[in-house]
């Protein structure tokens, strides 16, 4: 499998990681060079609020009001008025449609360094979340002066965001390894791993990882990231045999453009041919 040459022809070069969930064979490609996880990072959010649910450290049920927030085209960012929820319904969001705003309002509750302590906790070490989506988005406005979308090419080299070594980050194998403890029931209790199994398979967007896998009988959960030029999904691919595979592709554009149908489709592309592999 040349998944170097399936990357390049999309105007894209990418990293991947694919295992099959039960009996630990993996497919590689570049899979423990850091990339920058972009909205990817929320999936170990999401695993920080489910533990600190279990240990009665939060009441998922809290409702909370939401008066200052991230403006958006999604979830409680597009919204005019205030906005009351309860935490878990703002962690269906920021799942299911990548709201940041609500993800910003998790991450206030959970703390950043509880995140990455339960990381460590996980020998995920090469994981790491430093910013909550405000706070990379700032990156973005100091490094550019501009706001969303940049498209300059020498402004988008000096981007703290797209940077591993100065941002949220982890690797395709350590991001394959956290779904795999979700979907084992290892990353929190077996009730709150199957609420993130739950959540995961509700995201809406069909275009990245679900387009390598078009059948009804096939389901798809995951968590896209987008940043410029960089495009991203992870997810777990499940068959009707009972099969169940995670798969993280990561991407970066050649092209600055911000419409670029081939970078999100060779995701699906790429994940279609490590699962085809597995599955002999």
């Amino acid at each position: 499998m040349n998944f170097e040459e399936v990357f390049r022809r999309a105007g894209v070069v990418g990293s991947l990681h694919a295992v099959d969930l039960d009996s630990g064979a993996e497919v590689s490609h570049l899979a423990d060079e850091p990339v920058p996880t972009a909205s990817v990072f929320k999936l170990p959010l999401l695993a920080a609020f489910a533990r600190l649910a279990d240990a009665g450290e939060l009441d998922p049920r809290e409702r909370v009001t939401v008066k200052e927030r991230l403006s958006g085209d999604l979830g409680m960012g597009a919204m005019l008025d205030d906005v009351t929820m309860s935490l878990r319904d703002m962690a269906y969001l920021m799942i299911a449609v990548s709201d940041n705003a609500s993800a910003d309002v998790l991450a206030g509750r959970v703390g950043l360094e509880r995140v990455n302590a339960m990381l460590d906790g996980f020998g995920l070490s090469a994981t790491r979340v430093v910013y909550n989506c405000a706070g990379l988005l700032a990156t973005v406005r100091e490094d550019s002066g501009e706001e969303w979308p940049v498209v300059d090419p020498e402004i988008l080299a000096k981007l703290r965001a797209l940077d591993p070594a100065r941002s949220n980050r982890s690797t395709p194998r350590e991001t394959t390894a956290l779904l795999g403890l979700i979907w084992r029931d290892e990353a929190a209790s077996p009730e709150q791993c199957a609420w993130m199994r739950r959540l995961l398979g509700l995201q809406v967007w069909p275009h990245r990882l679900s387009s390598g896998f078009p059948y009804d009988d096939v389901a798809v959960s995951g968590k896209t990231g987008t940043l410029p030029t960089l495009r991203a999904e992870a997810g777990v691919v499940e068959y009707p045999d009972g099969g169940r595979y995670a798969v993280a592709v990561f991407t970066r554009a050649f092209s600055p453009a911000l419409n670029q149908p081939r970078a999100d489709a060779v995701i699906g592309t790429a994940a279609r041919m490590a699962v085809d592999h597995l599955r002999g």
